[in-house]
């Protein structure tokens, strides 16, 4: 997500999170269900990660309710 500027920007912006938080909070619940929110509001964000990680969409929202 972060190698797209303009989705990072968009990322930090909607979060609030900076790039320091994100690194602190790789092992942070809080952290990982604010990005995997923010990747639920945007399909074609979505997409790009889970084709990025090589995962489903559905798996990274199903992350995202077990959260």
């Amino acid at each position: 997500m972060l190698g797209d500027e303009a989705r990072a920007d968009r990322l930090l912006a909607l979060t609030g999170l900076g790039p320091d938080d994100l690194r602190a909070g790789l092992g942070d619940p809080a952290v990982l269900g604010a990005v995997l929110e923010f990747l639920g509001q945007y399909e074609p964000d979505l997409v790009a990660a889970a084709d990025h990680m090589g995962v489903d969409p559905a798996e990274l929202m199903a992350a995202r309710e077990r959260l």
